[in-house]
């Protein structure tokens, strides 16, 4: 357990709880020194636990915690303010970052860079509820995730070193980036390089390059959760049946 055994004043975001027992919760935060940890908060599913309102999704807080192995004792919490609530098809958005999180971030790997993007991402969501707002927040976090995983994206560059050219045709290939097609044949991940280029600018004014690059990010993020299947997807896929 790499974690101190005791830890003050550390800003975080809950990203999931659960109950634990009859009066307590199991709460997975996202911090900034100590990225993804649990914490169980005993007593805050009492009616008058001065924490439970505190530990709400998408707000920010400071906590302080306690205790060793792979889950921690919550011993404080606070709220810091600042951040709108989420609502309508924000709050989704909300909850398909958190899972993403929960599902790619390792435990006590601690990246502060996306931590702080992160919080502009939520900022982002609330202050702007159009559609095309919403997917420009939801590539720039998941191409920063990727980044900090590791997997950072090849989007100015073919596989061959080549600048990417905004007229021609690729397929997006994992560990080899664009590969560049004579046509737009048939191939695992077909975008144009317009999207591309558009996507490492964060530049979705093009409504192509929109859907292309969530076509791209769809496939880019299934082939990294291995299986696994949000939530929060099925949830949209079940309200757009509707």
């Amino acid at each position: 357990m790499s974690l101190r055994s005791k830890v003050d004043g550390q800003p975080a975001y809950v990203l999931h709880s659960y109950p634990f027992r009859e009066t307590s919760l199991i709460v997975e935060v996202f911090s900034r020194d100590f990225g993804r940890v649990s914490l169980l908060a005993r007593g805050a599913r009492r009616p008058r636990s001065a924490i439970r309102g505190l530990l709400m999704a998408f707000q920010p807080i400071e906590v302080a915690w306690a205790g060793k192995g792979e889950v921690l004792n919550l011993m404080k919490a606070e709220w810091l303010g600042g951040q709108p609530l989420l609502g309508g098809e924000a709050l989704f958005c909300g909850y398909y970052l958190n899972e993403l999180l929960i599902h790619l971030l390792p435990r006590e790997d601690a990246h502060e860079r996306l931590f702080h993007h992160y919080g502009r991402i939520l900022k982002r969501l609330a202050d702007d509820a159009s559609s095309q707002a919403r997917e420009a927040a939801l590539r720039s976090f998941e191409k920063t995730l990727l980044q900090e995983l590791g997997y950072g994206l090849m989007l100015d560059r073919d596989s061959l070193g080549e600048a990417v050219l905004p007229n021609a045709w690729y397929s997006y290939r994992m560990e080899q980036g664009p590969v560049r097609l004579e046509h737009a044949e048939a191939a695992a991940q077909v975008v144009s390089g317009q999207t591309l280029l558009d996507l490492e600018a964060e530049d979705f004014s093009d409504p192509r390059s929109r859907l292309e690059a969530k076509a791209l990010m769809r496939t880019l993020m299934a082939y990294y959760l291995a299986g696994v299947e949000l939530e929060t997807r099925k949830i949209f896929k079940e309200l757009q049946e509707l």
